[in-house]
Parts: C-alpha cells; sequence; structure tokens
C-alpha cells in the first residue's frame, strides 16, 4: 500500500513535500482552493524542483477554476520540472465552490473538461468551447521544449455518486475519496469497484485512494486532546460546515447526521443562522476549512464528532484501519497535514513504516 499527504496549500509546502519524500511517502497532494489557501500551481512547481523522486498532484484540480487549456500547460510546465511524476486529481468542486456560496459544477462540465485538458496532455488538437462558440486548439510549440508532453500525466477522479464512478471506470482513472468512517468508506469503495468491472476493466487495476485527517495519540490521550483538536478537528468540523450549508442554502448533504451528535450539529446549525453577512453566510462557516477549527465552533465538536470523522487513534489502532481499507481494495492512504501541525508527519510515517 502506498502512503501519501495531502496539503492546504501554502506557497512553501515545498518544505513538507521534501521531508515526505526523505521519509518514503509517494506521493503529495495540493488542494486547490483559491479563497482558502495558496495556489497549487505555484506550490507544486516550488516542490517539484525541490524533490526527486515523490509524485505530485492536484488533489482535487477544480474545472471552474481557470480554463481547460491553462490548466493542461501549467501541467504541462510541471511536466517539465518532474518529468513523469505529475498527477491530474479532479473534481466537481466542494471546499473551494463553497467557499464562494456555489454548488458542485455538473458532471458533464468536468467529463468535457478532462477531455479538453488530457488530449492537450497527449499532443492533440482538440475542439472546445470559448467564449460562447467552438475552435479548434492545440499547443503550437511543443518541439521548443518549454513544456513537456512526451512523459504521461495521470488521471484520478474524485466521484461519490454512481454516475461520476461510472465516468472514473469509463475513463480508466484513478479515483479519490475522502474517509472517515471506515464502513461507509468501504461501501463507497464496492461501488466504485462494480462500476469499474461493468466497464469491463480488472478489479486488481483499480487506483483508490483514501484522503483523512487524524491525530495518532498517545495511549490513553483522549479523542478532544489539544493535539487531536488541532490536527483531526478541522475533519470533524467539515459535518458542521455541510449541515450548515443545506440548512441555510439548500446545498446536498453527504454526511449524514449520527444521533449521537445531532445536538451538536443542530447547535451549530443554529448559531449559522447569525453569521455576517447575512447574505453570505458562507463567508464565516469556510473559514478553516479543513485547516483549523474556529473558536466559535470549537463549542460544538468534542471528542465522539472527532473518533466518528477522522482517524485519531493510537498507533495500533490506526494501524488496524488502515489494514481494512488496504484489504478491501484501497491501493493509497493519504493524511493531510494541518498547517502548524506538520510535524504529524513524523507520526504518520512511523505508521507507514508498519506497512513495509
Amino acid at each position: 500500500m502506498e502512503f501519501g499527504i495531502a496539503l492546504a496549500t501554502d506557497s512553501d509546502s515545498w518544505k513538507a513535500v521534501a521531508r515526505a519524500e526523505e521519509l518514503g511517502f509517494s506521493h503529495a497532494w495540493f488542494y486547490d482552493t483559491q479563497m482558502l489557501t495558496a495556489d497549487p500551481f505555484v506550490a507544486m512547481g516550488a516542490a517539484a524542483v525541490k524533490t526527486s523522486k515523490i509524485r505530485l498532484g492536484t488533489g482535487v484540480l477544480v474545472p471552474s477554476n481557470r480554463i481547460a487549456a491553462s490548466t493542461a500547460c501549467a501541467f504541462a510546465s510541471l511536466n517539465k520540472l518532474a518529468p513523469g511524476r505529475i498527477d491530474f486529481g479532479v473534481g466537481t468542486g466542494f471546499s473551494a465552490r463553497r467557499a464562494m456560496g456555489q454548488g458542485a459544477i455538473k458532471l458533464s462540465d468536468m467529463a468535457e473538461y478532462i477531455r479538453v485538458v488530457m488530449g492537450l496532455l497527449r499532443d492533440e488538437t482538440v475542439e472546445t468551447t470559448l467564449e460562447g462558440t467552438r475552435h479548434k486548439i492545440r499547443f503550437l510549440n511543443p518541439d521548443l521544449g518549454l513544456i513537456n508532453t512526451r512523459d504521461p500525466v495521470a488521471l484520478h477522479v474524485s466521484a461519490f455518486g454512481p454516475k461520476g464512478m461510472g465516468l472514473t471506470a469509463r475513463l480508466g482513472a484513478g479515483w479519490i475519496n475522502f474517509v472517515g468512517n471506515d464502513d461507509v468508506g468501504i461501501a463507497w469503495l464496492r461501488q466504485m469497484q462494480q462500476s469499474w468491472e461493468q466497464a469491463g476493466r480488472d478489479r486488481a487495476d483499480l487506483s483508490a485512494v483514501a484522503f483523512a485527517l487524524g491525530c495518532v495519540l498517545e495511549d490513553g490521550e483522549p479523542f478532544d486532546s489539544p493535539r487531536a483538536m488541532a490536527q483531526a478537528g478541522p475533519r470533524a468540523a467539515v459535518m458542521l460546515h455541510r449541515a450548515a450549508d443545506e440548512a441555510l442554502s439548500g446545498l446536498p448533504n453527504s454526511s449524514p447526521m449520527p444521533p449521537a451528535v445531532a445536538d451538536l450539529v443542530n447547535g451549530y446549525v443554529e448559531a449559522a443562522k447569525k453569521f455576517e453577512p447575512a447574505d453570505a453566510p458562507y463567508l464565516h462557516n469556510h473559514r478553516g476549512h479543513l485547516m483549523f477549527v474556529k473558536p466559535d465552533e470549537r463549542r460544538f465538536i468534542n471528542g465522539e464528532l472527532i473518533r466518528m470523522n477522522s482517524f485519531a487513534g493510537t498507533e495500533a489502532a490506526i494501524k488496524q484501519r488502515i489494514e481494512g481499507l488496504r484489504d478491501a481494495g484501497y491501493t493509497q492512504f493519504t493524511i493531510q497535514l494541518v498547517p502548524g501541525q506538520e510535524q504529524a508527519i513524523e507520526d504518520w510515517a512511523r505508521v507507514m513504516r508498519a506497512f513495509g
């Protein structure tokens, strides 16, 4: 099983990526969330020149953030700096779009975007819509060596529903999933495996990446310790953010609310109704998303919410959980490093080493 890191992108994320390479991590994934973090291509460029083996990918790029031609050029440029170790992770958008009060883009729009980007990266002439009209485009000077279209850029798709999984299978792409609850994560993997096989593909060829936040706890350390709150608390807060989006904006919520934490989640939703500005509550709701627990949401996050939504636990317990994901068919476990908590990579390296 491979192990990767995910980053709430910082312009100098290369420092964490260089350390990840030294420790033996195989992948580094950069979030594409323009209102929350730094630009992924800037950070990936720096990481490309500071490393030599680790794969660098968008985890995940949101098509509405930039036109397909610009994205293809950015990947081809990175591919010159880090030949053959660039990954194009893409999704319909959650964090990046909700931070601007928007829902996900249409799956068909993402499929078209992928077609254009991957076609350009294969040096093909592709037809696309630009400012309302269809145009043929291609890289005009790849032979000058300013970009690299010789080495392949691997495609990975973040997909949760059956249509998205079907698209992933048809494209033969890697699959990315955010996992907090093991049973749910494995159930989604089963659906993806079924889609993969229905597309006529060998299950053994499916690349399935499990993203997670968590904290390697000391024996006896509670799930809501200061360390756990800093490293895993932001993942628990996502349940609050999703519930508030649904209540205030009608956006879909794919995180069912367990009865054990219903009072906490409902309490947050009531508080969110007073977020300012009143016509844009998402601006406060998504502040700190996957990076830190806001002071005014701390009272709604307890050890149980963290336990249910993250990979917080003792080293032995986390190893057992990852083994379960591996045995089910996940091929990579990726842990997100929280800003200011980058030293946690040393804890996760110990977990990784147990898998050989």
